[in-house]
């Protein structure tokens, strides 16, 4: 039988986590994608208002792709950056 020492349950978890954290990219996604389809829904509605929407449209994607990045930086610092190792 072996044995599991501490640092192997924490990389084992730190793997576990960093995978959990870049799963937030389905989110950012799915947000995007609802967001530029209500737009393009919005501009066939109301041609005229195009540019406000476009701009209103990228601000909010922008804001939304933060946390896939977020997401994915902690999950880079989870896999790579090992704090507890001796």
């Amino acid at each position: 039988m072996n044995n599991i020492s501490g640092a192997d349950l924490i990389h084992a978890f730190s793997a576990l986590g960093a995978g959990i954290a870049v799963c937030s990219g389905i989110g950012t996604g799915v947000g995007q994608g609802n967001a530029a389809g209500m737009a393009a829904q919005a501009v066939g509605r109301n041609p005229g208002a195009r540019g406000q929407i476009m701009s209103t449209m990228l601000l909010g994607q922008a804001v939304a792709e933060t946390t896939g990045l977020y997401g994915l930086v902690v999950g880079l610092l989870l896999m790579f950056v090992k704090p507890f190792d001796a």
